[in-house]
């Protein structure tokens, strides 16, 4: 009994090694710094603030975004920074903070408009291929829930959704592409706690995804000084931490996802 027990033991193990991805230069875990709604704060701070650590990160863009900015992101993504998609309207259920509301929408609608925004993100920096978040992290318009009808149009390689700190990605074989978790963060979450869940991650061996919106200022803040200690730590451990963009993670991972 004992033996079957060590066997059925070993038996797991090895499937667990199996189903991990071996990340590139020989790194334990990626980590995918993300930021919500073309804000200026991320104009701002957090862009210089990961310009000066060579760090990069993916700003979802919306239709926020104008003559005055776009320069500003044209030459964020010539740095290396993603240009990701974020809806031109972003429209969610209804609530006081957001005049567009999603159950007004059709499936048809919230497709054209994704796609109208990959053409204005095309205008601003020459890329294709773009990757999506769903605004307020919902899946449905008009009570009708689009990820199949955005997979079939083909007009996203990947979608990120919403989640907290348990968003750890270790299961690739069975992650769908358009439906990314990612570590949603409240108002002032503190650098400890956006380190700890990177430690989770690195215990993993996989790959978490952080959500941000303002970094200094506009709204679901993080602090400055949090963002600062958040990118010291990353840089500190860049043996071990592969920090990239969202696509580029993607990328990696469905190409080397267990079979």
């Amino acid at each position: 009994m004992k033996k079957l027990t060590l066997f059925l033991l070993l038996l797991n193990f090895a499937a667990q090694a199996q189903d991990k991805i071996t990340w590139p230069n020989h790194k334990k875990a990626v980590i995918v710094l993300t930021y919500d709604d073309a804000l200026h704060s991320q104009l701002s701070i957090a862009i210089p603030q990961l310009d000066s650590v060579h760090l990069t990160g993916t700003f979802f863009l919306t239709g926020d975004i104008n003559n005055l900015t776009i320069p500003q992101w044209r030459k964020a993504s010539k740095k290396g920074h993603e240009l990701a998609n974020h809806t031109v309207f972003h429209p969610c259920l209804s609530r006081d903070d957001n005049p567009m509301a999603s159950e007004h929408y059709t499936v048809n609608r919230i497709l054209h408009e994704i796609e109208v925004m990959n053409n204005y993100l095309f205008a601003v920096d020459g890329k294709s291929g773009r990757t999506y978040a769903y605004p307020c992290t919902e899946t449905h318009v008009g009570g009708k829930d689009y990820v199949d009808s955005l997979r079939k149009r083909g007009i996203i390689k990947y979608a990120r959704i919403g989640g907290d700190t348990n968003a750890v990605i270790t299961d690739f074989k069975h992650l769908d592409p358009l439906k990314v978790p990612s570590y949603g963060l409240e108002d002032h979450t503190s650098a400890e706690k956006l380190i700890a869940f990177v430690k989770k991650v690195e215990e993993s061996g996989g790959m978490g995804v952080i959500m941000f919106h303002g970094v200094g200022g506009d709204y679901i803040t993080t602090s400055t000084q949090a963002h600062r200690e958040l990118l010291t730590y990353l840089t500190k451990n860049k043996k071990d931490i592969w920090v990239t963009t969202f696509q580029q993670a993607m990328d990696y991972a469905m190409a080397n996802k267990p079979k």
